[in-house]
């Protein structure tokens, strides 16, 4: 590696699921450096908005505020809004990164990602993006066009593109995650849970998920006469669902020993490896970030889509995970207390069905993304 002081940027966001991958190859990234004595300058440009402050935590970037609109398909009275926005932010992306200038720039997609991906074409500057989605949005299947590098996490997402630039790679995880390591019954102590009953794991999103909050909430009764419960509700919807569960558990004449296997968070951000340790079952949506990190905890899962997610994606990211065996998919439409009850008391029951879950989770994981990634930066860099 020639250039000793290398300028990169990033690009993309509007979830979780865009910006953790970004801070797992900015990690990896630092570490390359380090070890060949390169001097970097980080910068991300973005929507500023509640999952942009995540990458305050990320030490020496740089943040570039840009709008952030919305590319649709379809029709929309919000794209009246998100249009001019949308031309706005070209604008800004194009003057912002004339005077940045960096050596690469790498995009995760969502909103944001392609007008700085489109800047950094204009003035010549290679592009790699990553698609989590076993279905691309719209964003990077406009992004590729201007992109030297596509790397995908799920090996479907593979044929949207130019297979002469796109590689299969998985998806980046954080290193907190990727490198954990602890017994599943000190994780449950950790996270002050029984380590001898079983532990049911609620992953509603970044942002939660009401329905499903409302559906558990609605169930909980009866759940949790079986198995133990940590339920991440979402940080919108945390204050809401918290007062529906106090609600449904003082209904009960359930003894108090059996209401305290109940907790709900906020939102699992340095617990999040504890309790995918702890877990025997995750119910969850299908988001790409959640099964990428599910799968390198070896953990089973039932997967409900979000209905309306773009492309129907979720189903897609759902089935491509459940295919192989690490786990069943439920559908909201099917989603009936009857079917869910029964399908998480058989498999808790069902050690030797665990078992083979797990297993085909954890061989769904694909080992090394986020380092595959960050070595592609550095040498599109050159």
């Amino acid at each position: 590696m020639n250039n000793t002081n290398l300028k990169i940027l990033f690009a993309g966001g509007g979830s979780g699921g865009h910006i953790y991958p970004l801070i797992a190859v900015i990690e990896e990234i630092k570490k390359i450096a380090a070890a060949n004595n390169l001097s970097l300058e980080l910068s991300y440009m973005g929507p500023k908005d509640e999952f942009n402050n995540l990458l305050l935590g990320v030490g020496d970037l740089k943040i570039i505020p840009i709008f952030g609109a919305k590319v649709r398909r379809y029709f929309s009275f919000a794209n009246l809004l998100d249009g001019p926005k949308f031309v706005i932010s070209i604008f800004q992306a194009i003057l912002k990164t004339f005077w940045l200038m960096p050596d690469v720039t790498f995009s995760k997609g969502g909103t944001g990602g392609f007008p700085v991906v489109f800047a950094s074409w204009f003035f010549r500057i290679p592009v790699i993006i990553h698609e989590s989605d076993a279905i691309p949005g719209v964003t990077n299947l406009l992004s590729a066009k201007f992109s030297k590098r596509v790397a995908v996490s799920f090996e479907k997402a593979s044929q949207y593109f130019d297979q002469q630039k796109t590689a299969w790679v998985g998806s980046p995880i954080r290193s907190d995650l990727d490198e954990f390591r602890m017994d599943q019954n000190s994780a449950k102590e950790q996270l002050q849970f029984n380590p001898e009953e079983p532990l049911l794991l609620i992953l509603g999103g970044s942002q939660g998920s009401t329905r499903l909050n409302e559906f558990l909430i609605t169930n909980l009764a009866d759940l949790i006469k079986d198995t133990q419960i940590l339920h991440q509700a979402g940080s919108a919807n945390f204050n809401e669902a918290k007062k529906l569960s106090r609600a449904a558990l003082s209904e009960t004449t359930l003894q108090e020993e059996i209401k305290h296997r109940y907790q709900i968070v906020p939102f699992l951000e340095n617990d999040l490896k504890y309790a995918l340790t702890a877990a025997d079952l995750i119910v969850s949506r299908a988001g790409s970030g959640t099964i990428f990190e599910i799968a390198a905890f070896g953990k089973p899962a039932i997967l409900i889509p979000l209905q309306e997610s773009a492309n129907d994606h979720q189903k897609m990211n759902a089935f491509e995970f459940t295919k192989n065996g690490g786990g069943v998919v439920i559908e909201e439409e099917n989603l009936l207390p009857h079917i869910f009850l029964n399908q998480i008391q058989t498999l808790l029951k069902d050690k030797n069905s665990l078992s083979r879950m797990a297993i085909a989770s954890k061989r769904f994981y694909k080992t090394g993304a986020a380092k595959s990634i960050a070595e592609e930066i550095l040498k599109l860099s050159q």
